[in-house]
């Protein structure tokens, strides 16, 4: 009896020495309790109770002194400072690699002799031997053929000029390819999936690391100069988020809360896209309709503020020297009439089709890259793509420029001073009207010939995209997507414009067309093909049109706009749900459980939950019975995230949850800075020690990592509650219950390869955990 006494005398004292070292030790954060391994799910449940936990105690803490309401205000104003370095950062990156890409473009073709690091369009700015008619030409722009051998024409000049293209495409893939092999290997692709996996709370370590950042920045201009069928949209998104995450390291409020952390890179998404195509409304809508997981209504406010920086900055290097913040600006004098909805809502159609085929055909080629030897020579495989690319792209005058300049090309309305091929109109000798408003013209030999040269364009761009999206390099969908559809609108705003000319008197032109108005204006077309394609692919409706209009400056345009934007997206949905990003997520394995998806089968958590029939039993804790050696054993033999705390192996009540990572460095430190703990002292997760023999070690008390309140669900609990809850609260796992006593864990792992499997496709392609 007295020795119980003893024991128990002694207990408290035990406790105050042994175990409060340990709190005490805990309540400093130690650096990696709460932080999570790579290819996990984050737990915004705790991330977000952390979160108020710290504010708590600032708030707190601040009205004790001067000094903490400095720091507390500080800390407050963290979050704008983050977003005003983001948008700093982003928009002057965007303006190097605009300039960069510019430069590099035209030094496929030759170089400017007053000043090397000019573009073919500046030099001939600085001439002043150029004319208005030949602005193209001037002494200064010299090609490669006429550099080397003097003579500017001739069959020679063109086949050396010819050579001399396809080997700096070479040149300028072949770096991109290898930059990434060597130093990031994540800075390859669009980023866009990844991000969004990202935002959705998954952990991939180093994906928005200082490394990706400078190797995506260097290898987006190499790829786009190198004449590839790419754009630098969706990778502008991936630079922007990387910058998010390098400011987010210098505040702990974000650096130390992945939850937080997320909010940051939400803004960033949106600050990207902004920058990529000066459209800082369409950036906030793109991340909230397309990117985010989780967007709360500070986060809209802060992204809207991280996407005004980005612009504001982007427009102050001005790369375009048009004092736009884009290259497409377009004016079009002519309204539109109700009768031309007929042709928009086909190239709705047209693009829903081509965003079906696309994705259908880059997904096929994309998982036989995965599957296949093919695989294994990434560098091998760009500079083939490039060579073909070169090839084929030379000889036609529309694929030989930037992707970029020739939407701006197609989106342009025809006026009096333009020289382009597609403005070879027959004009009226005796025609007095003003300047901007010219009437429609029959097409002359010039528009015949374009035609057949944006025709193949067109068969080429569709083609040999498939195979580009998705090599080791940076590689963007937006630009290529567009040039489809701004080719397919070119050519039938062509064709309407024609048949409105020469038949005038027809009932659908009767009403609005009359002869010697300018009726039709054909580059409405191709920005009208450029939204309905890019939805198709990307099937983003609300902040694609604001990206479209913001994108052209044609705010009248809308009508139009939306009409193929949801057309697209209904003819694209009609083949298969999955956008381009979302068949690329499910593709790579990454564990996404989509806000859009249904789930619409009547199976119970009990079908999902494990252990199932012949499975080993849950592996669990027991509140004060468990040894550090048992603990430890427990942690060898598993690869479990977590184990659930029950009262007793008999009786099954379960009291909490306590994570892997958490219990591994608490014993840890426990063992180096606790004495008395060695592998037989018995943890407790209750608040009072249990009673023990003297002879015992001390014990250990775990108490502060438990979570006292996992979530749980009982067994009839139909699935589809339960996936929208793993949805909504953003679980990574969730405890199965029948009157409190504890039956099975279903974990995001399962609730995805249950989906997949009710889906009748391949359960195991969910790779991470």
């Amino acid at each position: 009896m007295e020795a119980a006494e003893g024991v128990s005398a002694a207990t408290p004292t035990e406790e105050m020495n042994g175990a409060g070292n340990l709190m005490d030790f805990l309540d400093e954060p130690f650096p990696d309790v709460s932080t999570y391994e790579d290819f996990h799910t984050i737990d915004w449940l705790r991330e977000k109770s952390r979160d108020t936990d710290r504010h708590r105690k600032i708030t707190s803490k601040s009205k004790e002194s001067l000094w903490e309401l400095i720091k507390s205000l500080l800390d407050a104003w963290s979050g704008w400072v983050v977003m005003l370095l983001i948008g700093l950062l982003s928009g002057t990156l965007a303006g190097v690699i605009d300039l960069a890409v510019d430069w590099m473009t035209d030094l496929k073709e030759g170089v400017c002799l007053s000043a090397f690091w000019y573009s073919h369009e500046q030099c001939c700015w600085t001439s002043n031997e150029t004319t208005f008619d030949d602005r193209d030409k001037c002494p200064q722009w010299q090609k490669w053929a006429e550099l080397m051998t003097g003579h500017a024409e001739g069959a020679g000049a063109y086949v050396l000029n010819y050579f001399l293209y396809i080997l700096w495409a070479l040149l300028f893939s072949f770096l991109a390819v290898s930059l990434v092999r060597v130093f990031a290997p994540y800075a390859c692709g669009s980023g866009i999936p990844e991000i969004k996996t990202i935002l959705s709370g998954f952990i991939i370590r180093g994906y928005l690391g200082k490394w990706t950042l400078l190797i995506k920045t260097v290898t987006l201009v190499l790829a786009v100069s190198s004449g590839l069928s790419l754009g630098k949209e969706g990778p502008l998104v991936h630079v922007a988020c990387c910058c998010g995450n390098l400011f987010c390291s210098l505040f702990s409020k974000y650096s130390k809360n992945e939850g937080k952390r997320r909010e940051v890179l939400s803004a960033a998404a949106a600050a990207g896209v902004s920058v990529a195509f000066g459209a800082p409304i369409g950036g906030v809508l793109f991340s909230l309709e397309e990117v985010s997981y989780y967007f709360p209504l500070k986060t809209l406010w802060r992204s809207f503020f991280a996407a005004l920086v980005a612009a504001f900055t982007l427009r102050s290097i001005n790369p375009f020297g048009n004092s736009r913040l884009v290259l497409f600006y377009v004016e079009y004098h002519t309204p539109w009439y109700m009768a031309e909805l007929v042709p928009f809502i086909l190239l709705g159609v047209f693009g829903g089709l081509w965003g079906t085929l696309f994705i259908r055909a880059n997904i096929a080629w994309c998982r036989r890259r995965k599957t296949t030897q093919l695989g294994k020579y990434p560098v091998l495989e760009v500079i083939a793509v490039t060579g073909i690319t070169a090839l084929l792209a030379y000889p036609n005058p529309y694929t030989r420029r930037s992707t970029s300049e020739l939407i701006s090309e197609l989106f342009n309305d025809c006026g009096a001073l333009e020289s382009s091929q597609l403005c070879d109109y027959v004009n009226n000798p005796n025609m007095s009207r003003p300047v901007d408003d010219i009437p429609d013209r029959p097409a002359g030999p010039g528009v015949y010939n374009a035609l057949w040269q944006l025709t193949l364009a067109l068969i080429f761009k569709i083609v040999i995209t498939i195979f580009t999206f998705g090599m080791k390099i940076p590689s963007g969908l937006f630009i290529p997507s567009m040039a489809v559809g701004a080719i397919a609108g070119r050519i039938v705003g062509i064709a309407v414009e024609q048949m409105a000319y020469h038949h005038h008197d027809w009932i659908i032109f009767k009403n609005w067309c009359r002869p010697g108005a300018d009726c039709v204006t054909p580059g409405l077309y191709a920005m009208v093909g450029a939204a309905a394609c890019l939805g198709g692919v990307t099937r983003m409706t609300v902040s694609l049109v604001v990206i479209m209009f913001e994108l052209t400056g044609g705010l009248e345009y809308i009508v139009p706009l939306m009409a193929a934007a949801v057309t697209s997206k209904w003819v694209a949905d009609a083949f298969g749900k999955e956008g381009i990003y979302e068949s690329h997520i499910l593709l790579n394995g990454y564990p996404y459980l989509d806000v859009r998806d249904e789930f619409t089968h009547r199976t119970l958590a009990t079908d999902v939950m494990r252990p199932r029939r012949n499975d080993p039993p849950l592996a669990v804790l027991t509140q004060d019975s468990t040894t550090v050696e048992d603990v430890e054993t427990l942690i060898k033999d598993t690869d479990y995230n977590g184990f659930p705390v029950v009262v007793s192996r008999e009786s099954e009540r379960l009291i909490g949850f306590v994570q892997r990572r958490d219990l591994t460095l608490a014993i840890k430190n426990a063992r180096q800075k606790q004495d008395g703990v060695v592998s037989s002292s018995v943890v407790y997760f209750t608040e009072d020690a249990p009673q023990l023999p003297a002879s015992n070690p001390q014990p250990l008390k775990l108490r502060r990592i438990l979570n006292l309140s996992p979530f749980t669900v009982t067994d009839h609990t139909p699935m589809e509650t339960v996936v929208d809850i793993f949805r909504k609260l953003g679980l990574r796992q969730c405890l199965v219950t029948r009157s409190g006593r504890l039956l099975g864990i279903i974990t995001k792992k399962d609730v995805l390869r249950h989906m997949a499997q009710m889906m009748n496709q391949d359960p195991e392609s969910i790779m991470f955990n």
